[in-house]
């Protein structure tokens, strides 16, 4: 397979045991079946974006056969496959790949629509299955601990992080944004050490500059705290917690909304976690923004 060459090991491992799952039983295969292995086949990276309805509908088979077809493979279940798919896929699409690979598959306005709202909910819904509870914990505790926080994200990741950081420093004064071009990174990475913590926020296509940040700040001895799509995610080799969020898309974007749902999460345990320090802090913003009229009276 083209791009496979750049693939991690664990993630090439996992593409080639699905290929041979395929190859070894296609000959036993029932036509339905075949039809959606031979599909997988020749046009993966159509498949990984496709819902079990979509794909069937697509080689003229059903829902359930793709189901039926996964679990034969000893998946648990067609979203298991998907995800060996879409992992191989998509640390290698360029934007151009992706819109043709939508504009292929949503053919009016109401397919897009549909189509994007319930890839966002089911990113959702995985995100929530998928969540490891207790590294969420770990990182409300960090963070509540941190002398400092620094949150880095660039690129398009920079919109989650100046949202993060923008609301987590209401509550707790000590956190700040890195600039958000590599340049300004440096400075702000300069003062931090051990009792630091640093949440570094990429997807794939991951950006460079965020996990160069990470690897300096893993230098100085500072915890972090990584926000990406899987373990295979090079912020993995260095983080002290990994925080992990679905965010494909049938377009040429991505799609943030589980990764701003999980964000939400962490932000509501951090301010819960001291109601009495959270109010006081927000009563002062209130004061403040009252004093300099920041917000329309209503």
């Amino acid at each position: 397979m083209e791009g496979t060459s750049q693939m991690s090991p664990q993630l090439r491992m996992a593409y080639e045991e699905l290929m041979q799952r395929i190859r070894e039983r296609l000959e036993k295969m029932s036509n339905g079946h075949r039809q959606v292995a031979e599909f997988i086949l020749e046009h993966y990276d159509r498949a990984a974006f496709m819902t079990a309805a979509k794909l069937g509908q697509t080689v003229g088979v059903s829902e359930s056969t793709v189901v039926r077809f996964a679990t034969a493979l000893g998946y648990a279940g067609y979203p298991e496959l998907q995800d060996v798919l879409q992992d191989t896929v998509k640390r290698r699409l360029t934007t151009v790949d992706r819109l043709l690979g939508s504009a292929n598959g949503l053919r009016t306005e109401e397919d897009v629509l549909s189509a994007v709202m319930e890839v966002d909910a089911e990113n959702i819904r995985l995100t929530l299955r998928d969540l490891d509870r207790e590294a969420f914990h770990t990182a409300v505790s960090l963070i509540l601990s941190a002398r400092e926080v620094l949150v880095v994200g660039f690129r398009s990741s920079a919109s989650l992080a100046l949202f993060l950081g923008f609301n987590l420093n209401w509550i707790l004064g000590n956190v700040k944004v890195a600039g958000f071009t590599a340049q300004d990174l440096w400075e702000d990475l300069v003062h931090l050490g051990r009792e630091d913590v640093v949440i570094a926020i990429t997807f794939p296509r991951y950006t460079h500059a965020t996990v160069q940040a990470v690897a300096a700040a893993h230098e100085r001895g500072c915890s972090i705290i990584a926000f990406t799509d899987s373990l295979l995610s090079p912020l993995s080799r260095y983080a002290t917690v990994v925080l992990t969020a679905r965010h494909s898309l049938p377009s040429y974007t991505d799609s943030f909304v589980a990764p701003l749902s999980l964000i939400d999460a962490l932000l509501a345990a951090i301010g819960t976690s001291d109601k009495t320090r959270t109010s006081r802090a927000l009563q002062k913003l209130e004061e403040l923004w009252a004093k300099f009229e920041v917000y329309e009276k209503s």
